[in-house]
């Protein structure tokens, strides 16, 4: 209980921040970025489709973090939510995973922060399905198509605008469930205790000194990518050239 009321107040003062000490031509942050669905694209000065594509809930936040002003005490698993987060959790659980004979460590399902990214990149959920709304959102004035990241061509998928004709194509933010051609995720890093000669061993507990992260011992989508920092290419953690060999000596 003390650590899930640590992670709570952590995020409350991540979106205090967030929204009230910067704006939206900061660099390093998630505002004015294509994670911010309060002002997507800002930055490029591209007008969003809010509101209609999605619901602009009027908080840049609590796309993925509980409102704070829901208290320390508001569980989205109760309500069928990812545990922490104010997601629900991907309306599949048939994912395929990398795999190969070398691959030690078998991952069946993701881990629920690697769930968190899947909850809009695997394209079976509306990017604004949110456990819980901010205080004063009114459903009765909700009007909008709650669009998944989705490349299919039809009226519930981003796809169906975001073809590479009438808008820049989807396809390639579209994970899908197939993620067997991805790197691996959700499983425990290799590299830990020198069992495995081919891989570093983290500078800490919590990863490496680069800003390439663990998570609870284990690789997963954020170990690699930041979605807070959009400044860097892909939203990668550290340098292209250099983010594979964080981790692989060979």
């Amino acid at each position: 209980m003390i650590r899930r009321r640590g992670q709570a107040a952590a995020k409350g003062v991540l979106c205090a921040l967030l929204l009230g000490g910067m704006t939206v031509a900061d660099a390093g942050t998630i505002l004015g970025t294509k994670h911010d669905f309060t002002g997507l694209n800002q930055r490029a000065g591209v007008v969003a489709m809010s509101t209609v594509a999605f619901s602009d809930l009027g908080s840049s936040c609590v796309y993925c973090h509980i409102p704070p002003e829901k208290g320390e005490e508001a569980d989205s698993a109760e309500l069928g939510g990812n545990p922490g987060w104010n997601r629900y959790l991907p309306a599949t659980g048939a994912y395929d995973l990398y795999d190969s004979p070398t691959l030690d460590n078998k991952v069946k399902t993701p881990s629920p922060i690697s769930l968190l990214c899947l909850s809009c990149h695997d394209g079976t959920m509306a990017v604004d399905m949110t456990v819980f709304k901010p205080n004063g959102w009114r459903s009765s004035e909700d009007a909008a198509l709650h669009l998944r990241l989705n490349g299919a061509d039809d009226l519930m998928s981003c796809g169906k605008c975001h073809d590479g004709r009438a808008a820049h194509k989807i396809a390639i933010k579209h994970l899908d469930t197939d993620l067997t051609n991805d790197h691996p995720i959700s499983m425990t890093y290799a590299g830990l205790t020198h069992g495995d000669p081919d891989f570093r061993r983290p500078d800490g507990p919590y990863g490496f000194d680069n800003g390439v992260k663990l998570y609870d011992q284990k690789v997963e989508c954020a170990t690699c990518h930041n979605v807070h920092n959009p400044d860097i290419t892909l939203l990668l953690r550290t340098r292209a050239d250099h983010l594979c060999e964080t981790c692989h000596i060979k």
